[in-house]
């Protein structure tokens, strides 16, 4: 993946307009559980959702946003460890843009 900064990302509101404030994600057991949306941003012409799950204490994930067939925005894990690392960097940046983050 290449460098990613915060210039190039734009804040969206995708899963917002489809779903409200919450999702409901089944895990690979079909347990369903449920997640505030946090924020929402593309880059790169790629889309991803930070989500926060009951319980998580301030811990988030990041998960890709794709469009599904029928055009309403699907949440995908981030498999690739490097895009990952990359867009949770990027989300700290966006989110404490003034703190020197190492």
């Amino acid at each position: 993946m290449t460098e990613l900064s915060a210039d190039q990302a734009v804040w969206t509101s995708r899963l917002k307009d489809a779903y409200g404030e919450t999702v409901e994600l089944e895990d690979e057991q079909g347990k369903s559980s449920v997640y505030d949306i946090i924020a929402e941003f593309e880059v790169g012409g790629r889309g991803y959702a930070v989500l926060e799950g009951s319980g998580k204490n301030g811990e988030y994930d990041i998960l890709r946003i794709v469009v599904s067939p029928d055009g309403l925005p699907e949440l995908e894990s981030i498999v690739d460890d490097e895009e990952w690392e990359d867009i949770s960097e990027l989300y700290d940046e966006l989110t404490f843009p003034d703190e020197d983050l190492e």
